[in-house]
């Protein structure tokens, strides 16, 4: 039963990162792409508000990245250790997951309390779009949220001994 919801929780968890993923490195290119030739080929169109678009993008890929870290089991690991001290493996394995359990649980305290911050703050918009600032906060605690889910279901891959890549 626990398996069972953890492969749902996987899969949807995929779909969400890889559409996000897409989606923004694409919105990313396409707008910094059409900003170098609008700029080479005319010298009076400039779209003011790609540098922000770019660097938004880049701030939500970066830590939806870390899902698809944990996920795939690309995070930072204590590595050399186990090499040369084999009975370390799972105990350091367990050390680590834990480490980015707490991280996560941190992500989830502090971006909800800065998310919820920069909705109280009317002032708090993007400086070209005039977005509201609390929408790109909140990918912290969802971050944090997805990452300690797929983190669990690591470790009970780990502890069932049959881990996914």
């Amino acid at each position: 039963m626990l398996r069972r919801a953890f492969e749902k929780i996987d899969r949807s968890f995929s779909w969400i990162e890889n559409w996000t993923l897409l989606l923004t490195v694409c919105t990313a290119l396409v707008v910094a792409m059409a900003n170098v030739l609008l700029r080479k080929l005319t010298a009076e169109v400039n779209l003011y508000w790609s540098d922000e678009v770019v660097r938004k993008t880049i701030y939500i890929s970066t830590y939806i990245g870390c899902v698809v870290a944990v996920r795939s089991r690309s995070q930072i690991v204590i590595d050399a250790l186990p090499q040369m001290v084999p009975g370390l493996k799972k105990p350091l394995a367990l050390f680590s997951h834990l480490v980015v359990l707490t991280f996560a649980g941190c992500m989830v305290y502090l971006g909800g309390t800065m998310t919820h911050m920069m909705y109280l703050d009317s002032n708090a918009r993007t400086a070209s779009l005039q977005i509201p600032e609390w929408i790109f906060y909140a990918v912290l605690p969802l971050m944090g949220a997805m990452m300690f889910l797929r983190t669990l279901i690591v470790m009970y891959d780990d502890w069932k001994g049959g881990a996914r890549s």
